[in-house]
């Protein structure tokens, strides 16, 4: 891999400050040198670039984004410089729209709506640009075991699989891992056969992300501050639970959210973040799946979030939102280096600030 890597990063806030910010990164010393700046879009909390690393889609959330109907919006990746290029936009068809993801074809965008709890999905044109949406799908119920954050369907993520066969959606409000077929070549998503696996009984599932050689899958619970390991047929979507770990300390019993998860390419270590607790819960992946801790480091922020891997595996990137009802201090993103014998986790150089980090994407 080449030492320089282009980083794109959303600043999660309104107006003018909403913005997508892109980074050139020295992989080799984890320096971060600012490239260029597009403020096109509000509230941007999530991002994903195509396969071809041409396109980039972000959710574009403009006046209140918990209760006006959300966006995804199309860029082009112009050049090395980092500019983008807005193409256009459709309507998410819900609100809080907090997720979008790409087919690895590059033909089909799926993305999620947390407060209207729905998942919706979209064809790409060959100039990048984003068709009409093609199918919707609305969550329906609620768990109730927390009464305050699970009142209502909250869909949280749409992850497609490698295959590009599947998609499941987290939905924090009925802890519930939903799943789809994926027709990337029509964008339609049709319920899988197993429509959805229990997660925990208020646990609030959150995130997805797969395992690089198949087999299994991962969902982080937000509210219960834990990962769920499942067993995954590429044929047929099932899942089926193997183990439910914590990411917390045994000794720690104060408030604290898990946000995101992520695996290294080689398949042995998955980091999962922990917002309040402001730390990284670093597990080692055994041949069955199965996650042993191996340590708990801290996040180096305020509002552990969002994280990312640069595709040879050697560092990780931490974005530190901070909570809306701090000053701001501890908002920043960090660069560890990845210890590949153990998975424990250097930090490079000083968190460097910036406005509410929320996502980040490795072109």
């Amino acid at each position: 891999m080449a030492e320089q890597s282009m980083v794109f990063i959303t600043s999660f806030a309104p107006g003018e400050a909403g913005a997508i910010t892109a980074f050139n990164l020295d992989t080799a010393t984890g320096a971060l040198e600012p490239l260029a700046r597009n403020a096109e879009v509000e509230n941007p909390f999530f991002i994903a670039l195509t396969p071809d690393r041409k396109h980039l889609y972000a959710t574009h959330l403009p006046g209140d984004f918990e209760s006006e109907s959300g966006y995804i919006a199309a860029f082009e990746i112009v050049g090395n410089a980092g500019e983008l290029r807005k193409i256009n936009e459709q309507p998410a068809q819900g609100t809080t729209t907090c997720y979008v993801d790409v087919d690895p074809t590059g033909k089909a965008v799926v993305c999620a709506n947390y407060n209207s709890g729905s998942i919706g999905s979209y064809p790409l044109q060959a100039d990048g640009s984003l068709g009409e949406m093609r199918s919707f799908m609305q969550h329906q119920g609620a768990s109730q075991v927390n009464a305050q954050r699970q009142d209502a369907a909250h869909a949280h993520c749409a992850a497609i699989s490698p295959s590009g066969r599947h998609v499941f959606a987290c939905d924090l409000g009925l802890d519930q891992v939903i799943g789809y077929a994926l027709d990337a070549e029509s964008a339609q998503l049709t319920p899988l056969e197993q429509p959805y696996v229990r997660t925990l009984g208020g646990g609030g599932p959150r995130h997805f992300t797969y395992h690089p050689q198949g087999a299994y899958v991962y969902a982080n619970n937000e509210l219960d501050n834990s990962v769920n390991v499942y067993s995954y047929d590429g044929d047929t979507g099932l899942l089926i639970e193997r183990q439910v770990i914590s990411t917390l300390p045994d000794e720690f019993s104060g408030l604290s959210y898990t946000a995101d998860l992520k695996i290294t390419p080689d398949g042995r270590y998955l980091y999962c973040t922990n917002r309040i607790h402001d730390s990284i819960a670093i597990y080692r992946i055994g041949a069955d799946g199965c996650l042993t801790l191996v340590e708990i480091q801290p996040s180096l922020g305020n509002f552990a979030q969002n994280l990312a891997i640069t595709p040879d595996g050697s560092l990780l990137l931490c974005a530190n939102m901070h909570a809306e009802d701090t000053d701001g201090d501890g908002a920043n993103l960090v660069i560890f280096r990845i210890d590949a014998a153990s998975g424990k986790l250097t930090a490079l150089g000083e968190p460097v600030a910036m406005a509410r980090p929320s996502c980040i994407a490795i072109v």
